[in-house]
């Protein structure tokens, strides 16, 4: 069952007719977790035991760190009891964490850790062996989120938020099927404090749901798979693109991982609001931001949260002075590399940003001691600038998020300046595969990103939305474009491998 599809359009409108017709909430709630264990056995039933074990073991270790310390014993015993108590709580926390933690590097690291043991072995047979079974086994959808949100659980109750009261809340909550595989990230009690006070979607909220899932459907299909199509190419025939090619290649790709992932993020807030929940908006135009900063308060949303307050706060924040501001932006950001996977492509992408973090953050300082500065880049030449050199990175770091081997990003570097294409890269890529020339896929391409400056300057500069009546009309027309114009197969989300 993948979104977007017939198959799971009718899913959904039979879990959310048989959902308001049950009377209670309790009966609601067995609901969304069977329906999301059907979506889940959907996609990948070998993996369904594991992430149903992760989620009570969450859910045990969240009750015995937030039970209360016994209040029979005399005060002077009470301090130290405290401490004995305190020790124990952060001690089951760290077990917590590091069990997810461990899951996601058993997944993410096993097999290359395996690769390493074989070659220093000189290919030992139980090494050899493992490496075969490992070859077989697939990362569990949505393992990554899945974790994250655990984690983000148990701290919250580590610094004193209350548990879940029934294992069916917080099951309803892990598991629930609109962003059980990509996000975005939710925290246990904004779930459950929309549970409590839902009601059934009104009017504006149907046709917001509609127009969500609609836009949603348009970004993956007609868009994302379109352009996926071009980037497939170019960067599985690099041998013979030339640096142009390479380039348009590197743009299309940051526009197709923007338009996938937004898309399935708004397709799972649309299916959401028609079950009574509100999650959280995970992009807000990042391609127009004016600094790094500005750009990851923008991209993927609920991550940069996360990693905000459960990661960059932890390791002391900005409470330290600069330059271990600077290192912790640094570290951060190079762990989130490490999370996308295993090459050192994501290590480099990561280590890109966590430097731009650092230097936006003392030129932040400079400009507190020489006001100056400051003037100069809040006027419009400044902003323009601080625009382009803000994409020119993030796109330009991207390269290494698409080709995280080192041999595919080598490749790549090689020849982003003065190489030429060979002559059959441009009749089998653009003329034959896609029917255009180069500069008619260049300015499609722009045409995109047009379209989404033309949107950002309404919402921004104009605050105009579209209102629900407009919205609803818009529906039937992204539908059939989508399925008029949408390439005869649908591509994976990308991250989905993450």
């Amino acid at each position: 069952m993948i979104l977007p599809s017939v198959i799971y359009g009718l899913f959904l409108l039979s879990v959310v007719g048989i959902y308001w017709s049950l009377p209670r909430p309790a009966l609601r709630l067995w609901l969304l977790f069977a329906a999301s264990l059907i979506f889940y056995t959907s996609l990948q039933v070998e993996y369904l035991p594991l992430m149903l074990a992760i989620a009570l073991a969450t859910y045990l270790l969240g009750h015995v760190i937030s039970a209360p310390l016994n209040w029979r014993i005399d005060n002077a015993a009470w301090q130290a009891a405290e401490e004995k108590w305190d020790g124990r709580r952060l001690a089951l926390l760290w077990l917590g964490i590091s069990l997810n933690i461990l899951l996601l590097v058993g997944f993410k690291y096993l097999s290359p850790t395996f690769d390493l043991i074989e070659s220093m072995t000189g290919g030992y047979p139980f090494f050899t062996a493992s490496q075969s079974l490992l070859e077989t086994l697939l990362i569990p959808l949505g393992i990554s989120f899945f974790c994250f949100e655990c984690i983000a659980y148990l701290v919250d109750i580590y610094r004193g938020s209350p548990p879940s009261s029934r294992f069916i809340d917080f099951a309803a909550y892990k598991l629930f099927f609109p962003k059980l595989i990509s996000g975005p990230i939710v925290r246990f009690h904004s779930f459950a404090a929309q549970f409590e006070q839902q009601r059934p979607p009104q009017v504006n909220q149907i046709a917001e749901g509609l127009w969500l899932i609609a836009i949603g459907t348009f970004k993956k299909l007609l868009l994302a798979d379109r352009i996926a199509i071009l980037v497939n190419l170019s960067f599985d025939n690099l041998e013979r693109a030339g640096s142009g090619d390479i380039w348009l290649a590197v743009f299309a790709y940051g526009l197709q991982l923007y338009l996938d992932f937004s898309g399935y993020v708004d397709i799972a807030r649309g299916s959401a609001i028609f079950l009574g929940f509100n999650l959280p908006q995970n992009f807000d135009f990042p391609y127009f931001s004016t600094s790094i900063a500005d750009f990851w308060r923008r991209w993927h949303i609920t991550l940069g949260a996360w990693l905000r307050n459960y990661l960059y706060f932890p390791l002391g924040g900005s409470r330290r002075g600069l330059e271990r501001t600077c290192l912790n932006l640094l570290v951060v950001m190079v762990l989130a590399g490490a999370w996308h996977g295993d090459n050192w492509g994501f290590l480099i992408w990561g280590g890109i940003h966590g430097l731009a973090l650092a230097v936006h953050r003392l030129t932040q300082a400079l400009a507190q001691r020489w006001p100056w500065v400051e003037r100069v880049w809040r006027s419009l030449p400044g902003i323009l600038l601080a625009w382009l050199l803000t994409q020119l990175l993030v796109f330009g770091s991207w390269l290494f998020f698409r080709l995280p081997d080192v041999r595919g990003f080598s490749l790549a570097l090689g020849r982003l300046w003065g190489q030429p294409a060979d002559i059959q890269f441009a009749t089998k890529v653009y003329s034959e595969s896609l029917g255009l020339t180069m500069p008619e896929i260049t300015a499609l391409l722009l045409l995109v990103w047009l379209a989404m400056a033309i949107a950002y300057i309404f919402h921004r500069s104009f605050k105009v939305q579209l209102g629900w009546p407009v919205k609803l009309l818009l529906v039937p027309l992204c539908f059939f474009l989508s399925w008029l114009l949408a390439p005869s197969e649908t591509l994976p989300y990308i991250y989905f491998e993450f």
